[in-house]
């Protein structure tokens, strides 16, 4: 009995994952196509959704998620004690370099946009809050994975895919790469997620020395030349010292680690 019931659980999040990345109404036929279950279990899925108010239905046969998963994903983003500490760094390092700053947290081989502070300029790098990217493609991601262990990068380092023609996907060069940014405490993303998109990270340490997340800005090219992004490295790295100072005094068990690790076990 756990165990089906388990099982219907996981089959009810994956629904309310695809519905929200999906980005607008959806018919069940392809809902459960995308899901790899039957309609007839999407559809029974889909009502038990529907009378807890998570998924509402769309006239005259679609549904989408309800404006009650934003409340839950709102309330469980605002209890991570990072999130709110970086509020006024963040602010801060977008005034003083002009571009978007976004905070960033590892899950798995992705990167997974925690909190983001748009900047004024007209033309901005695209992200939102709780979007997905390859994590060797970013430089938060790659901020993030530099300070992971050897073996593991090395592992990856045999299995990396291309976003645009300059994402490194050759091992060697990914793994010295990884080496550059640890010295450096710093990574740079040369349109290797977006073309045209350039960015600048830093890892944010916890009290056990730990890399919890990294925080860091983007924007097109045209603003974020190489020379530019040299000269704004140390404004983003003091932040995330910053950051990781204030994770120092607060503790370890008031980091965000406690949300990495579960996302860790889940995967």
């Amino acid at each position: 009995m756990l165990t089906a019931m388990n099982n219907t659980l996981i089959k009810g999040l994956h629904l309310l994952d695809i519905m929200a990345r999906h980005g607008k109404p959806i018919g069940v036929s392809e809902l459960a196509v995308i899901a790899g279950m039957p309609k007839s279990g999407a559809h029974r899925l889909l009502q038990a959704l529907v009378d807890e108010r998570y998924v509402v239905r769309v006239p005259p046969a679609s549904y989408t998620v309800s404006i009650k998963l934003w409340e839950l994903g709102s309330a469980a983003l605002w209890s991570f004690d990072l999130r709110r500490h970086a509020d006024t760094v963040m602010e801060a390092l977008m005034q003083s370099t002009g571009e978007s700053v976004h905070l960033s947290v590892l899950d798995g081989r992705e990167v997974v946009y925690v909190h983001k502070v748009e900047c004024p300029n007209p033309i901005r790098a695209y992200s939102q809050i709780g979007g997905r990217s390859q994590a060797h493609c970013v430089a938060t991601g790659k901020a993030m994975l530099a300070f992971r262990n050897p073996q593991w990068l090395a592992e990856i380092a045999n299995d990396l895919s291309a976003a645009t023609t300059r994402t490194i996907t050759e091992p060697e060069a990914f793994l010295h790469e990884m080496q550059r940014v640890r010295r450096a405490g710093y990574a740079i993303n040369r349109g290797e997620w977006r073309p045209g998109v350039n960015g600048l990270a830093a890892p944010i340490f916890d009290g056990t020395g730990a890399v919890i997340a990294a925080i860091g800005i983007s924007g097109p090219d045209t603003r974020l030349k190489m020379t530019r992004l040299r000269d704004l490295a140390a404004p983003v790295r003091a932040a995330a010292e910053h950051l990781s100072a204030e994770l120092g005094e607060m503790g370890p068990h008031a980091s965000l680690m406690r949300v990495t690790n579960h996302w860790g076990a889940l995967a």
